[in-house]
């Protein structure tokens, strides 16, 4: 894979990723039950948390910058913390708002790899996990694809069923 399809693999990824999103309407993206007490919207606002210090290093990344603080109290001591964290600081938030941030952020991800050089190395693990290296660091650009499939997307399907 070249930096051009994995571009292209994002952008059919956020299509996917968006038809679900419609399917499920913006009054079912607050309701919960998703994960426990975890709307969807709340699902969606922990992935993009994550995503957030994806981009943001990567941008520091490409600009030759040090690694930036994460977007999240540095001092949280685990991932548990920090997912806690940002479940107050988004739980209330209209989804709207949460969409827009996952939007904005996916558009980042993508000019940030625009911005890379033709020849940049991608590597793919295991045949899905998709890898470009910048610099002397490898991000795993599909992440946010990747913790849903992986952690939250039975969990979504599942509570989909009980609330068709």
């Amino acid at each position: 894979m070249n930096k051009q399809e994995l571009i292209k693999w994002l952008t059919e990824e956020q299509q996917k990723w968006n038809l679900l999103v419609a399917a499920i309407g913006d009054k079912r993206l607050e309701q919960a039950g998703v994960n426990g007490d975890w709307s969807m919207r709340d699902v969606i606002a922990h992935l993009t948390g994550w995503q957030r210090r994806l981009v943001n290093h990567m941008h520091a990344s490409a600009q030759g910058q040090p690694t930036p603080p994460p977007p999240w109290p540095a001092d949280l001591p685990t991932e548990d913390a920090i997912n806690a964290w940002i479940y107050d600081a988004n739980h209330t938030r209209p989804v709207r708002e949460v969409l827009a941030d996952a939007y904005a952020l996916h558009q980042q991800l993508v000019a940030i790899l625009h911005g890379l050089p033709d020849d940049s190395r991608v590597e793919t693990i295991d045949g899905k996990f998709h890898l470009i290296w910048i610099n002397d660091e490898r991000f795993a650009v599909g992440e946010f694809f990747y913790h849903f499939y992986d952690d939250h997307a039975p969990d979504v399907h599942r509570w989909l069923g009980q609330t068709a």
